[in-house]
């Protein structure tokens, strides 16, 4: 037995050995990549510095602009909508946003006195605490509908928000004390799996609106603008969605498509005389000219005032005749199956556009793509002819240098990539830098919050460091900033193309990994994100740290400040909101469980106290007319 010991000694140091020699590996091959990024960056350089002189003297045109107009933050009404309803399986024609309750006149006034009664019934804590728990103990409850429900009480509860600010302080310590107890508070906050958890994620959303309106507004737009012109300049795949310029390596156009850049003369009919100079492409389709003309044309004007790309009909003049320009129409190039989308250059167009709206007559312009696809079986492409069932078969039989052609080279596109990347830096980091920085103004809800977790973590005894990050990180960056940020609609009156959100996505990642304590090691098959940004995460991740650190130190924000705060928001805004169609939204969740609930109420003692499941069944049978045992 004795002679063992050694031996196992022996094993323990080999391992010991080989655990050393492969850490040291990874930090050499970490080096490396850095030290490779490091090359490529400075061999994209010069080119950035080029692409971002243009850039800022093009964006100088943008800030006047602005100056000029105004950022189009959205009202309080449509931002909250947006944020609290847009996501939901309705989009835009959800109630709570298109406010159109489906009531008979002659029952209006009973249904509205009803909700008025149900919305004081909400407005007694120990009836919504039992409400929401016995919905949270529903199989069938979805965290989707916790979602929506947590929306709904939102807006219900708005003209209170210091009553609607204690309830959610009460579900938040009944989850703290959750986690603490299974002895895992790191994951709280981690998703929206909870009623609670999107009530933090919209209290959040209204108290910073102000915030966003004067301070984090303007770095965020500029940012928004800056991506999507850089996109534009280059060309975009209108059926791919993949674009030249981008961070998003998925997004990435591969194929080297030769292009020109045309400076148009549009003249708007009904406009003036004067012609207006438009930048496009000689490989955009028509739809997308279109696009870019609205866009400077109604630079001046908020986005949902603009006409639609369908509505424009293009003429182009070179001479004595006019020829209407199209995405699809008999000139179109043919191959099979496949027909090709046309552009400037398909028409061979050099300057002259005329530009007009025609609103009620959709025939002369194509209406999408999409809809142009349902005249025949024909497949359409733009600049890059997608691989059909037919190629895709020959392909397989093709030879293999045929196939290595085919395959993305990633130093190439990542050099591409970095380019864009070091073009918009500083648009990035003035945004990080806006909501990073405690030495500017801190929104009192943020101060308020954190302070909270701090002192709950004090309470249960929680130490580590790495909890307390999580939790705040989770209940602001990644709860608000990153929303906001991957979705600019929610705040801005603007229009987000499909590949102008790729490379906010990318920016949203970053962000998110800045949030965390956790090292990233980088290899040959780390996302290209994480490569990209690696040289610029260690000051964002520090940003962080010193962000929580100096709230910490900051001047607490009492109960009664916090309070006074949110009446005001209430006073402000409460009006302009569907309370109504909230309340009638949130009947339907006690009619599904109405048996549920009553039980819950009639087995709690405060709840039996004030007869509150008396007075459920009062609205209910005024609602609609329940049977009850009244």
């Amino acid at each position: 037995m004795a002679a063992k010991v050694p031996l196992v000694k022996e094993i323990a140091y080999s391992v010991y050995i080989s655990i050393s020699v492969y850490s040291q590996q990874a930090e050499r091959e970490y080096e490396k990549i850095k030290s490779q990024l490091e090359g490529l960056e400075e061999s994209v350089r010069d080119r950035c510095k080029k692409e971002f002189t243009d850039l800022m003297i093009e964006m100088e045109d943008q800030t006047n602009d602005i100056n000029e107009a105004g950022i189009p933050v959205l009202d309080y009404k449509t931002y909250t909508d947006r944020v609290f309803f847009l996501p939901s399986k309705d989009g835009e024609k959800d109630v709570m946003i298109t406010g159109k309750l489906d009531i008979p006149e002659a029952r209006r006034q009973t249904v509205e006195q009803a909700l008025n009664q149900f919305s004081n019934l909400l407005n007694s804590k120990s009836f919504l605490i039992n409400f929401i728990h016995t919905l949270e103990n529903q199989r069938e409850f979805s965290a989707r509908a916790k979602v929506y429900f947590a929306s709904l009480l939102t807006v219900a509860l708005h003209g209170k928000l210091e009553y609607y600010t204690d309830i959610m302080r009460t579900l938040f310590l009944e989850l703290m004390e959750q986690y603490v107890v299974a002895k895992n508070p790191k994951l709280m906050l981690r998703r929206s799996e909870t009623v609670v958890e999107r009530m933090l994620s919209n209290w959040m959303s209204i108290c910073l609106y102000q915030y966003l309106k004067d301070n984090a507004g303007e770095p965020l737009y500029k940012l928004f603008k800056a991506i999507k012109h850089q996109v534009e300049k280059g060309p975009v795949d209108a059926v791919l969605k993949k674009a030249k310029y981008t961070l998003n390596d998925t997004g990435l156009l591969g194929d080297d498509v030769e292009y020109t850049q045309l400076t148009v003369n549009v003249y708007v009919q009904d406009g003036g005389t004067d012609s207006i100079p438009v930048k496009v492409l000689n490989c955009d389709t028509i739809s997308q000219v279109k696009e870019k003309i609205i866009d400077q044309v109604y630079r001046n004007l908020p986005c949902s005032q603009w006409p639609k790309a369908e509505s424009v009909v293009l003429e182009w003049r070179p001479g004595s005749t006019a020829q209407i320009l199209s995405d699809l129409d008999l000139t179109s190039q043919r191959d099979g199956r496949w027909k090709r989308i046309n552009t400037l250059m398909h028409y061979n167009v050099r300057r002259y556009l005329t530009c007009t709206y025609v609103y009620d007559y959709f025939c002369v312009a194509v209406v999408g793509v999409g809809h142009a696809l349902l005249e025949d079986e024909n497949k359409v492409w733009h600049l890059v002819r997608p691989v059909d069932e037919i190629d895709e078969g020959k392909s397989k039989r093709g030879s293999v240098k045929e196939k290595e052609r085919t395959k993305a080279i990633t130093e190439i596109y990542l050099t591409r990539l970095l380019s864009v990347k070091g073009t918009l830096q500083q648009f990035v980091d003035n945004f990080f830098h806006s909501v990073l920085n405690s030495n500017h103004v801190v929104p009192p809800a943020v101060k308020y919050f954190f302070d909270f977790l701090d002192e709950q973590a004090e309470k249960h005894d929680i130490k580590d460091e790495d909890t307390i990050h999580i939790w705040k990180t989770n209940s602001l960056p990644l709860r608000f900033w990153v929303n906001i940020l991957k979705n600019p609609h929610f705040i801005f009156d603007v229009h987000v193309h499909e590949v102008v959100d790729a490379s906010l996505s990318v920016i949203a990642q970053t962000f998110m990994d800045a949030c965390t304590r956790t090292e990233h090691k980088l290899s040959r098959d780390s996302p290209s994100n994480k490569l990209l940004y690696a040289k610029e995460i260690s000051n964002y991740k520090k940003m962080v740290e010193d962000y929580y650190k100096g709230i910490r130190q900051m001047v607490p924000v009492s109960d009664q400040d916090m309070n006074t705060h949110l009446a005001e928001i209430s006073r402000a805004h409460t009006d302009s909101l569907n309370t109504l169609v909230a309340l009638h939204q949130l009947y339907q969740y006690t009619n599904k469980y109405y048996d549920e609930i009553i039980n819950a109420l009639e087995e709690d003692p405060a709840a039996q106290k004030m007869q509150l499941a008396f007075r459920l069944q009062q609205i209910a049978a005024a609602l609609e007319n329940k049977v009850t045992d009244l």
